[in-house]
């Protein structure tokens, strides 16, 4: 007998023994075949960790910029400083504005206007302006996106468009415009606790709103200095039309607010006072007689 020592050739029986032993060997860790889906995996995914971190500031720069866009040209949001439109309003809330809506139709009597009272209003709330730079510019974002107050940006309700002759106060203490009295109890001040009522105007004024302007009023008529405190400005107290950057339309925040801001019915009722096409209007009616007549003479 030969043992395996002195270099005969291995026996068959050794041969099926160490083979299991040899493929086991070859194969790597794991069982996987080279080039499969097992550690190839860590890297794509440190890759694309990598990648969303390099676009993350990109994508945020984009959103910013299409926020001010937007801003800029079709809706902006705003928040409300002041009590002087409460309870439409509270101090706080933030309304979005739609500047869009006044290119295609005139500002309405009832509508809640935001507009700018630079160089014509002293503001109601008054804010230290920040010295940092940082701080200054954060302040500006924040007020472009309706999270802090504009200095110089106001909000109220329109009594009187151009035209229009606003008065108080009637025998029943009511504003009226163009002699009809408006009932304003669904939007005037209520105190929540005693649960009275502001008075229209606790001050008389007596105006006609001049071409280009509006008279506009706080809800709050007790706390609101609207356009009765400024009849000495050089406007009369009436604020420019081509100041107002556009109409409040919704409550967004707080979410239990949320709510639509409506024209109040009292504006429904029929206010004298011409409007834009009256005049065409009443001359087509005068003309149309004369028009007539002419025929009924031809014809005799």
């Amino acid at each position: 007998m030969h043992s395996s020592s002195d270099g005969a050739a291995p026996r068959e029986e050794d041969l099926d023994r160490s083979a299991p032993g040899d493929e086991a060997s070859e194969r790597p860790s794991g069982g996987a075949e080279p080039g499969a889906d097992g550690d190839s995996s860590e890297p794509a995914k440190k890759k694309r960790k990598g990648s969303f971190w390099k676009e993350l500031p990109v994508l945020i720069v984009v959103a910013v910029v299409l926020a001010l866009v937007v801003k800029t040209f079709l809706v902006q949001a705003f928040y409300i400083p002041s009590g002087s439109m409460q309870n439409t309003l509270e101090i706080g809330d933030r309304v979005l504005v739609n500047k869009v809506v006044y290119h295609t139709r005139d500002v309405k009597r009832g509508d809640i206007v935001v507009f700018n009272g630079m160089d014509s209003w002293d503001p109601e709330v008054t804010y230290e302006e920040p010295t940092n730079p940082v701080s200054r510019f954060f302040r500006w974002v924040g007020s472009a996106f309706g999270v802090a107050p504009g200095e110089k940006d106001y909000i109220k309700r329109v009594i009187g468009v151009p035209g229009d002759h606003v008065k108080c106060c009637d025998a029943q203490g009511r504003v009226s415009v163009n002699g009809t009295a408006l009932d304003e109890r669904s939007y005037l001040y209520t105190d929540p606790v005693t649960h009275e009522q502001n008075k229209p105007s606790d001050q008389p004024f007596d105006v006609t709103v001049k071409p280009g302007t509006l008279w506009v009023m706080g809800d709050h008529r007790e706390l609101s200095a609207d356009s009765r405190a400024h009849q000495k400005d050089p406007g009369g107290g009436a604020i420019p039309e081509d100041r107002v950057i556009g109409r409040a339309f919704v409550v967004v925040w707080p979410v239990n607010r949320m709510k639509m801001l409506h024209i109040p019915g009292t504006f429904d009722q029929a206010i004298g006072g011409l409007a834009p096409a009256a005049p065409f209007a009443l001359g087509m009616a005068a003309a149309t007689p004369v028009v007539l007549l002419r025929r009924r003479l031809r014809k005799g």
